[in-house]
């Protein structure tokens, strides 16, 4: 009776402790920031949303596009600081940013700018130089933060939840400078309606690294079992002798 009480509460251990290290448990939440996560005819796609979608079924715990839900980048990323088992990508690291999540990736090179109309003819030189303007930026975006830190104050922000609008508003005038990520501005240009080749980046703010950010109640093992199986589709060739995350970057340029 004793040794069957003990292999019950062992099993149990055990199965808390599969629960725990489950990929499929966890609450995945995204933005839309193509070409990295985006939808497109009701159906997400994208290089981060591709890589979660190969690596977690690499790791045996497959993860299906349905299971991503899409949100506001703010509220997405308020949500995985504050909730357990959740996850949201595609996100950049940052000084300010490392000890709040653990980190898998990376996902893609990335580079945060600030965007004006060429026409505008605006010069950026230093930091200071950016207070005198409009800066478009979304609510708690690495836009805004590396903004702050730069010493750029609130009240020269406009803040908006949606690319689409900033985009609209920096070829309308309203705003004079758009601080994002230069891939996915250029793209929200152009699904505008307006020619990308109109616009330029004047000031980089960042260059880095595009990561999927776990809350920091994760459990170890996901966060392992998801990194490792990214790093093999890094080193693991296909038929066409690409590498697995090769082909699916690929997709996207």
């Amino acid at each position: 009776m004793f040794r069957s009480i003990l292999f019950l509460f062992a099993s149990l251990l055990a199965a808390v402790a599969i629960a725990k290290s489950d990929l499929q448990s966890i609450t995945y939440l995204t933005e839309e920031y193509p070409p990295y996560n985006f939808t497109e005819n009701g159906e997400l796609h994208g290089i981060a949303v591709d890589l979660l979608v190969a690596a977690t079924a690499r790791a045996t715990q497959p993860v299906a596009k349905e299971d991503i839900s899409v949100q506001p980048w703010a509220r997405a990323y308020r949500t995985v600081l504050i909730n357990k088992d959740t996850v949201i990508f595609s996100t950049t690291r940052t000084k300010l940013r490392e000890n709040l999540f653990n980190w898998v990736g990376p996902i893609s090179a990335t580079r945060i700018v600030v965007m004006a109309k060429k026409s505008a003819q605006i010069s950026i030189k230093r930091p200071n130089d950016l207070i005198q303007y409009r800066i478009g930026v979304i609510r708690d975006d690495v836009g805004e933060q590396l903004l702050l830190e730069l010493g750029v104050p609130r009240n020269s922000m406009q803040e908006s939840s949606y690319a689409s609008t900033l985009a609209e508003q920096l070829y309308k005038g309203r705003i004079d400078l758009w601080a994002y990520e230069e891939n996915v501005a250029k793209w929200w240009i152009s699904k505008g309606g307006f020619n990308s080749a109109d616009f330029e980046p004047v000031y980089v703010l960042q260059e880095g690294e595009l990561y999927y950010a776990f809350n920091k109640d994760v459990d170890g093992a996901s966060v392992r079992a998801l990194q490792q199986a990214i790093d093999a589709l890094k080193h693991t060739s296909n038929d066409e002798n690409q590498t697995f995350y090769q082909s699916i970057v690929g997709k996207y340029r």
